[in-house]
């Protein structure tokens, strides 16, 4: 029997609670349905108009953002975004977060996340080539990290290995702002004819609507509330919100899809991802201008006495939902009973603008599809710029007292953000398919194009700290290190997807972060020729009102047109010059060295040249592409010293260093930075000069020491620390 709001247990004010809908949105609701809704209605308006769906407070600012340029076939708006790459192929891609399920069931939590974003990236025709994340814990004395780390890193690799595609890379990072609250972004890279892209637009009145994949459960019911909302003590109990994936399904549904999508049966297709079968039947029918008609008794189930409201707000994975062009139904069904997956006609498009729903027999929705998207509250909320820091003056952080540079090093490279992340991509197929070239531990992943000379580079990266204390600087800086990464492997940086992580949108403090991260972004995006293509949102990332730090975290995309001119971080042999391009101060402010060394967590960000950042990248690739670098690597956390061990530490090579100075010259964070390793040093001044550009000389390859003056570390000691420290601690 339908049930009203009114007869719901707690009536009204119940169900707001639960959705996290606000009394004004449900006047709002009232008015476009023009009656007292059922229960099924208000979980799919809640659903659509829940932060996770509707981006109601990030709308605003997000279309601020530049989105276009001469190679972007399709930017924000669609599944993921899509690239044009030459030789007409597309690389189609998007990073999205799994915050909250993560952290209350971080396996499933973690990879379902890599599942969803998988299904975004081949529903629009793609093959997937390439995974990656960016990963942020809290303190390591936390009782509750090394759990939380075993289970996400379990998650991401059981599913990603199990479908097929590979891990390249990523970036994990600790800090005591995500003890309570962890983030988990997955981005994945797939590779598409160009010609052959497919939309979630629905199109053609009474053509069908086909459910393909997955039973539908009840695992993952309210998964995109659960998601717009901050946690508490009783987050755990949220365990019922977070969804269950099977790789092994996922896998069929890949090869399903893209086998009919060889054939030209499709209209439209969608995955369902958060709300379930409710956003994606609204979105398709939205983008299309039409009504859609579902019979729910047709939805494959695997639990019986499932009510209307269950099937269209369970998050069930590894389900997709299309549209058909007529008679073509039974081509359809052959393929998919072929990879042994569902198949169901559970609907139809027709021309009333209306999302109608049965379920026995009765009318369980029936509201207007427009009113559903436009209607979505949008907020231009109340911001805060967020105060500028003092600088801190290099002068007064020297070396402590009885430590010595490359003492100091040694230290650092030990500490959770610059430790190995070993033990956590050896977990991970890096090299299945075998076109992995170049896979984590270095500036960028490079995946080589079936038959081809040609790869894609691909980088994740952010510095929350640097956001935290300057958002503009640092959404700016988050943009320019992945344009140095995908640089500094020779690649030419394309586009961007980002995926912005914040706390409560209803502070003011916190969401003029958000305001500075998106102005930071755009203004480095567009400095850069580098658009933003696609992108997710995940705000209220607290608990009990403890905040994260704020992590717009950046994936650059680029194209290698020759991929055996690939270069990695590694020093390749002795006798090498090694140089240093750009400008080196010695920023300490927002340091790894101030906060491992002293304690603190203050300072300026370390600012962002963006003219400097393109032509020190466009001269960095122009060595490559000459062959005259051997290695490169940007220079980030840590600075100039680490970026040296890290070249280092790969084949035990040493470094004797002519450069002197002092803690500030060795461990501040300037950006803009790269360490280049060359046979060719006359070759590479004379271009510097020609160039205009900043170049210092700081030594050469040597043995198998790194030798500062009058100290000297066996490259050996470096790395038995800097494998050690994760290893040791989640033994």
């Amino acid at each position: 029997m339908t049930t009203k709001v009114s007869q719901y247990k707690g009536g009204a004010d119940a169900l707001l609670a639960e959705h996290g809908m606000s009394r004004e949105e449900y006047d709002v609701l009232l008015k476009v349905i023009g009656r007292e809704p059922t229960v099924a209605e208000f979980g799919v308006a809640a659903a659509m108009w829940s932060e996770h769906c509707s981006y109601k407070s990030t709308r605003v600012w997000l279309k601020q953002l530049p989105t276009k340029a001469p190679h972007v076939i399709c930017g924000p708006g669609e599944n993921a975004g899509v690239i044009d790459i030459g030789d007409g192929q597309a690389a189609i891609f998007k990073m999205e977060s799994h915050n909250h399920p993560s952290y209350i069931e971080p396996y499933q939590g973690a990879a379902t996340g890599v599942g969803g974003i998988l299904r975004d990236v081949f529903t629009m025709g793609a093959r997937p080539v390439a995974n990656m994340n960016a990963l942020r814990f809290g303190a390591v004395d936390h009782p509750k990290t090394k759990a939380l780390v075993a289970g996400v890193v379990a998650g991401i690799g059981g599913y990603g290995n199990c479908v097929g595609v590979p891990t390249v890379g990523g970036e994990t990072n600790f800090h005591a702002s995500y003890n309570g609250n962890i983030l988990v972004n997955a981005m994945t890279v797939g590779v598409a004819d160009a010609n052959k892209i497919f939309y979630s637009k629905a199109a053609g009145v009474g053509n069908p609507v086909v459910y393909v994949g997955s039973k539908t459960g009840r695992d993952g019911i309210k998964g995109a509330t659960m998601a717009s909302g901050e946690f508490n003590e009783d987050s755990e109990n949220m365990r019922p919100t977070v969804q269950v994936g099977d790789p092994f399904v996922e896998k069929l549904v890949l090869e399903a899809c893209l086998e009919l999508m060889a054939t030209d049966a499709i209209i439209s297709i969608q995955d369902m991802g958060a709300a379930g079968l409710t956003s994606s039947a609204v979105e398709m029918a939205s983008k299309g201008g039409l009504g859609i008609e579902l019979d729910l008794d047709k939805v494959p189930l695997r639990e019986q006495g499932m009510s209307a409201y269950e099937i269209l707000l369970s998050e069930s994975q590894e389900r997709m939902l299309l549209v058909l062009k007529p008679g073509r139904e039974a081509e359809a069904e052959r393929i998919f009973k072929k990879w042994e997956l569902d198949f169901a006609i559970i609907g139809a498009l027709t021309d009333t603008g209306r999302i109608v729903c049965l379920r026995n027999g009765e009318m369980e929705v029936d509201i207007l599809v427009a009113p559903l998207v436009e209607k979505s509250p949008v907020y231009n909320r109340p911001w805060e710029p967020t105060p500028k820091q003092s600088e801190v003056q290099s002068s007064s952080y020297p070396l402590p007292k009885g430590e010595t540079t490359l003492g100091v090093l040694k230290k650092l490279l030990g500490t959770p953000d610059l430790c190995s992340k070993r033990w956590i991509w050896e977990q991970y197929d890096s090299l299945v398919r075998a076109n992995t070239v170049q896979g984590p531990g270095g500036d960028a992943a490079v995946v080589r194009l079936d038959d081809s000379k040609k790869a894609l580079a691909i980088s994740t990266d952010c510095t929350p700290r640097y956001c935290a204390a300057d958002p503009v600087e640092g959404g700016k800086q988050a943009v320019a290190e992945t344009w140095r990464n995908i640089c500094a492997v020779g690649a030419k940086p394309l586009a961007i997807t980002d995926n912005m992580n914040f706390g409560n949108p209803e502070k003011p403090r916190i969401m003029g972060q958000f305001v500075g991260a998106v102005q930071g972004i755009k203004e480095a995006c567009l400095a850069l020729d580098y658009p933003v293509v696609s992108g997710n949102c995940s705000l209220y990332n607290e608990t009990s009102g403890n905040p994260i730090l704020p992590a717009p975290a950046i994936g650059g995309v680029g194209l290698m047109r020759d991929v055996t001119k690939t270069v990695g971080i590694a020093f390749k042999g002795e006798g090498e010059s090694v140089f240093v391009l750009g400008e080196t101060r010695g920023h300490i402010g927002q340091s790894i060295y101030l906060r491992e060394l002293f304690g603190k967590e203050e300072g300026t960000s370390p600012p962002v040249n963006l003219q400097d950042e393109r032509k020190r990248g466009e001269f960095v690739r122009e060595l490559i592409e000459a062959g005259l670098l051997t290695s490169c690597h940007d220079v980030s956390d840590g600075g100039l010293l680490v970026a040296l061990a890290e070249m280092a530490m790969p084949r035990g090579i040493g470094i004797a260093l002519e450069a002197s100075g002092d803690a500030a010259f060795w461990f501040g964070e300037d950006q803009g930075r790269y360490v280049l390793a060359t046979p060719s040093p006359d070759a590479v001044m004379e271009k510097a000069r020609a160039a205009g550009l900043p170049l210092a000389k700081l030594g050469a390859t040597k043995g198998n020491e790194i030798n500062l003056g009058n100290e000297a570390v066996a490259v050996t000691d470096l790395r038995r620390v800097h494998e050690s420290f994760l290893r040791d601690y989640m033994s």
